[in-house]
């Protein structure tokens, strides 16, 4: 395949969760018709831990990265066998592992990588939350859950801000291309709101939030009904934890989408922990989208 168009640039780190990533991306990028660029980051501890260079250190190195090639030629031949026509690149560098994704992610069309775990060898996977939060110049998709389920709505959280904005656009492609159906999610509070159900008040108080709530979601999702004609729809809304709302409804989805920012300045960081939970304990793969990146 001679694809045209930025590459997806996938991180691997040896770990099974980053393994799992380059057959996710390999999949993806056949679906959009682009290349892959699979890509090892290693940090050599020589130059790391001492101020002066080491006489010999390429010659240590060299074996180390001749088993990375290989093992990256293993990988090349993985992601031809889901598609033997993918162009597959390869690219092993030496530096710090989200300065250099995250360069890369700068002319890619994607950057994915595996999701962090405590079980498996520090790497791209533990560097993921920096790449979502900070490093990463495109959305940014961390491999959770069951990379090759086939089934399964889209997810994407709703809020009403620009970066919402992207999710959304970013979601209603994702289901376009695979044939899914979309579920928008719009939940507004972070504190349980159990105990004011027993107030008199609470089922006015109810249908008014609720009936803005879903003007949100309406607003967000305005235009895309006749772009997407064929995307089905499902809107949700919820009066509990954003976190909370999204995994509840990607339990059984292909892809959780999320925006890295939400809804202004003050509550910036507070809805910036969305994406940081869904990066480490969502159920499904999770996309995260910058405002301009959808």
């Amino acid at each position: 395949m001679a694809a045209g168009g930025r590459p997806i640039v996938v991180g691997w780190d040896l770990s099974d969760s980053s393994r799992r990533a380059v057959w996710w991306a390999a999949r993806e990028a056949s679906s959009r018709g682009v290349d892959l660029l699979l890509v090892h980051v290693f940090t050599w501890p020589f130059e790391e831990f001492t101020p002066i260079r080491v006489a010999g250190a390429d010659d240590t190195t060299e074996p180390v990265q001749q088993a990375l090639r290989r093992a990256l030629d293993d990988l090349v031949e993985s992601c031809h066998q889901i598609d033997p026509e993918l162009d597959v690149r390869t690219e092993l560098r030496n530096g710090d592992p989200a300065h250099e994704l995250g360069a890369l992610s700068e002319e890619a069309e994607l950057l994915v990588l595996g999701g962090p775990s405590g079980d498996e060898v520090p790497g791209i996977g533990s560097t993921s939350a920096e790449l979502v939060s900070r490093r990463a110049s495109t959305a940014v998709v961390v491999v959770r859950g069951d990379p090759q389920r086939t089934t399964g709505p889209v997810v994407v959280g709703v809020d009403g801000s620009p970066v919402s904005a992207a999710a959304v656009a970013f979601a209603f492609d994702y289901a376009a291309r695979h044939d899914r159906e979309l579920v928008a999610v719009h939940a507004w509070s972070d504190l349980p709101l159990e105990p004011f159900a027993q107030t008199g008040t609470w089922d006015t108080a109810w249908g008014e939030v609720r009936e803005e709530a879903e003007q949100v979601v309406a607003a967000a999702l305005a235009g895309y009904r006749e772009q997407y004609p064929d995307v089905v729809v499902r809107r949700e809304v919820a009066p509990e934890k954003p976190a909370a709302a999204l995994f509840r409804e990607a339990a059984d989805g292909g892809l959780l989408v999320v925006g890295s920012h939400g809804r202004g300045r003050i509550r910036r960081a507070l809805l910036g922990s969305v994406s940081h939970a869904a990066v480490n304990r969502a159920p499904a793969p999770v996309a995260v989208v910058r405002a301009g990146t959808g």
